[in-house]
């Protein structure tokens, strides 16, 4: 009787202990809250999120690094639409293997508080159309910088379309927001910069989601419906407050994680070089690879993304600069 109780207090404290681990991980992941901003009054329109992504993976295809044809009309077409949302736009250029790529930047109340910068990578993998990867981030900048236009707000905002995300430039001095990155002057002035990576494949299928680890799937949804704020360790206030101006401002759910960057997919994107500057910087995203099955495949295509959903990105990202 005494060995079989001591057999079952093993069992017990061995499952406890499992279950403190994953607790602790869980808390420090996924930075869970109850914290939650107030339901957003702003309406942005799917359809014109569509438009854009249908501009840039349609008429402006294929958009590599390759096609500096291409990467220019999609850089005129973005710089068009800031200047339309009464911005002051600024064409950082930069020397690429004796080529001349551009960064376009769109600049709000300059001089106006502690700045907020929302950037996406308007060039795409290869040949692929790169409709969510990244056209729909863009599309997404697009639409802040139309709410910019004509909402009240009360800070500094810098919206900025990067070029040369994609390989082989990605991980190199040579990528756009590398560039976009030292360029900054006053670092100080700056509260964080927000990445939109892939905001526009959902799913409510059950399985649609996938994690590089398997613990993650006790921690976070098997359904691909949601959007998800991605930071590194070190800046977890960051990518939790983020989180929570996000949250609640439409019915969209939102998740966060605030990982290594050693876990496939934390930094793939351009968020990773503000981090050595000791930038706060976090991605906004659908999770790619992990949802989509055409990350980086031809059928990357318009149509089967979720405007309605992406708007609510959007209508997400804005109430967290605001």
């Amino acid at each position: 009787m005494n060995e079989k109780t001591n057999i079952y207090r093993s069992i017990f404290r061995i499952t406890l202990a499992v279950g403190v681990v994953i607790a602790m991980t869980w808390f420090s992941l996924s930075q869970p809250t109850f914290k939650k901003n107030t339901p957003s009054p702003l309406r942005v329109e799917a359809k014109k999120l569509e438009n854009h992504v249908k501009a840039l993976s349609i008429d402006f295809y294929p958009r590599n690094y390759g096609n500096i044809q291409n990467l220019n009309k999609a850089a005129k077409y973005i710089e068009g639409q800031f200047k339309l949302s009464g911005a002051r736009v600024e064409i950082q250029e930069f020397e690429v293997e004796g080529k001349k790529y551009k960064n376009i930047i769109a600049r709000y109340n300059i001089g106006q508080g502690r700045k907020m910068i929302v950037g996406a990578h308007y060039d795409s993998c290869e040949d692929t159309p790169g409709a969510d990867d990244n056209s729909s981030g863009v599309a997404g900048i697009l639409e802040l910088a139309s709410l910019l236009g004509r909402e009240k707000i009360n800070r500094e905002i810098e919206l900025v379309a990067y070029t040369l995300e994609e390989p082989p430039f990605f991980g190199t001095e040579e990528m756009g927001s590398f560039v976009h990155a030292n360029s900054i002057q006053n670092k100080d002035k700056i509260e964080g910069v927000l990445v939109l990576e892939m905001i526009g494949y959902f799913s409510n299928n059950k399985n649609s989601q996938s994690y590089p680890m398997g613990l993650l799937k006790l921690m976070y949804p098997d359904r691909g419906n949601f959007i998800a704020v991605v930071g590194n360790l070190s800046q977890r206030a960051f990518t939790k407050k983020i989180k929570i101006r996000m949250k609640g401002a439409t019915d969209l759910p939102v998740y966060s994680i605030s990982a290594p960057a050693g876990i496939p997919g934390i930094d793939f994107s351009d968020h990773r070089n503000y981090w050595p500057l000791g930038i706060n910087a976090v991605m906004i995203t659908d999770t790619a690879f992990y949802r989509n099955s055409e990350y980086h495949g031809p059928k990357d295509t318009y149509d089967r993304l979720d405007y309605e959903k992406m708007a609510k990105v959007v209508a997400g990202v804005f109430e967290a600069i605001r």
